[in-house]
């Protein structure tokens, strides 16, 4: 059987990450342009100010915003159907709380998507990738604050009308259940709490993520009406951070803890996305961690109404689940788990799993039956650069050569799988280490860790692999 025919094949990146230009074409500070560099040993930092002797790596990036017509012909090149990117807010409203949008953050994007079209590219957006507006978080406590879902809401009005005819797929959150997470509280809600200072170990305040959390939700639900009152087109789906667990041993303490895990990780947030409500769980978990979500009248009808047309998610490892904690552990994708004795593990530790995301599509699809679409996958690897330019990396290849097969037996299994975007397509700054050298891409960025390099684009070995697994639609994949 296949991925069907249409199937959308392409390659993901993040505004904060890859555009650049942090402060040209009257862009305003993201919480991501105040953090810096790190490495997987060494944590970034977060500064309320741009501090002298730091080295702040997203405002470089991949320099898109000066080369995106290079970058969008090597993608056209590729054979990508679709291309996964994100508008950074601060680029249409600086500071987040104005009334009229920046005409030249506007003008920029009609640009990339006139570029992706011409190419025959589909725009696949995400509204908000981890570039909220620093601004918000000064002054308004990121989305502790209600009045921020307003904010949001007309930016969304804004791009919706604007690119109403060049763009139909569209995401809300990127891996909007981090808020789940302790990490989450700074990148995905704008939360700053007071002492915090090392990304990796924030100060916590429980009920006020939740609350932002639920204020991200109604954001997300009213956006969702919006856009399809503007254009009954549009295809808005959520993002989920897809966290496998798996129980360590047959211990019932190890499933338990391994489904709670699931609960709160994957389906807490995909519930209210999808089904339009809380989960049966959340009540219990919110008495047991002193939470008390604050909900307006009509809040439920909102979060009702506003249910996404597909979902989306990440996917790179899994994890192992134990009771017992002398177990030997892993590091991961935003949480770590015990070390699974059956897989590989990549130079970051986040272990190898292609049977893995056959097992999540099964899993979602069980629970969701909405069409798919897996919008990050890929490794993060050291690429060397030979004599003659070559850049050699089979253990890529071997990597989404095998995730691609699992794609396809789930898709034979009777998933409704419609794309498929490995993250970093062309090399990026790191989110959770603000490193260049953990590379993704199938073209390779002339840029060390500090920004230095000519950021002159060169072919991998993947590239024209992965042209030929799109040219055949996943038949070739030797």
């Amino acid at each position: 059987m296949g991925f069907k025919e249409g199937f959308l094949w392409g390659g993901a990146t993040a505004a904060n990450q890859y555009e650049g230009g942090w402060n040209e074409g009257g862009k305003g500070l993201s919480a991501a342009d105040m953090m810096s560099n790190g490495t997987h040993t060494t944590p970034r930092q977060i500064t309320r100010t741009l501090e002298e002797g730091l080295y702040y790596p997203n405002h470089k990036a991949s320099d898109f915003y000066h080369r995106y017509k290079e970058d969008i012909a090597l993608m056209a090149e590729m054979g990508f159907k679709t291309f996964r990117m994100s508008i950074a807010w601060t680029r249409i409203f600086p500071k987040g709380n104005e009334t009229e949008p920046n005409e030249e953050g506007l003008k920029f994007y009609d640009n990339v998507f006139d570029e992706l079209h011409k190419h025959g590219i589909e725009p696949l957006v995400t509204i908000s990738h981890y570039e909220m507006p620093f601004y918000l978080t000064e002054n308004y406590d990121g989305w502790v604050s209600r009045e921020v879902i307003d904010m949001f809401v007309r930016y969304c009005e804004v791009i919706f009308n604007r690119y109403k005819d060049k763009v139909t797929y569209w995401l809300t959150f990127n891996e909007i259940n981090c808020g789940t997470m302790p990490m989450g509280n700074y990148l995905s809600l704008g939360i700053l709490n007071e002492g915090t200072r090392d990304f990796t170990k924030q100060i916590d305040i429980p009920q006020l993520r939740f609350q932002a959390l639920h204020h991200q939700f109604i954001a997300s639900a009213k956006a969702v009406q919006l856009g399809h009152s503007i254009n009954p087109e549009f295809k808005i789906g959520c993002m989920i951070a897809y966290m496998q667990n798996y129980p360590y041993t047959c211990y019932p303490q190890d499933v338990l803890k391994c489904q709670k895990l699931k609960e709160m990780g994957n389906f807490y947030c995909g519930d209210v996305q999808v089904r339009g409500e809380y989960p049966y769980f959340a009540k219990r978990y919110w008495e047991e961690n002193d939470i008390h979500i604050k909900m307006e009248p009509g809040d439920e009808e909102i979060l009702k109404n506003g249910t996404v047309d597909f979902y989306s998610f990440s996917y790179y490892m899994s994890n192992c689940v134990s009771h017992d904690p002398n177990l030997e552990g892993t590091a991961g994708n935003l949480m770590g788990g015990v070390k699974n004795p059956y897989l590989e593990s990549s130079d970051w530790g986040w272990q190898i799993d292609p049977d893995g995301l056959r097992y999540t599509l099964n899993e979602l699809y069980a629970r969701y039956q909405i069409p798919l679409m897996v919008v990050e996958n890929g490794l993060g690897a050291f690429d060397k650069v030979e004599s003659d330019g070559s850049i050699h990396d089979e253990y890529r290849i071997d990597y989404l050569r095998k995730h691609i097969r699992c794609m396809e037996e789930a898709v034979n299994d009777g998933v409704d799988l419609i794309g498929y975007t490995p993250w970093g397509c062309i090399d990026l700054v790191s989110a959770s280490t603000g490193e260049m050298g953990k590379r993704y891409g199938f073209v390779y960025v002339d840029s060390d860790d500090l920004g230095n390099g000519t950021f002159d684009r060169s072919r991998k070995d993947s590239f024209y692999w992965y042209k030929k697994v799109i040219e055949s639609n996943g038949k070739d994949l030797d």
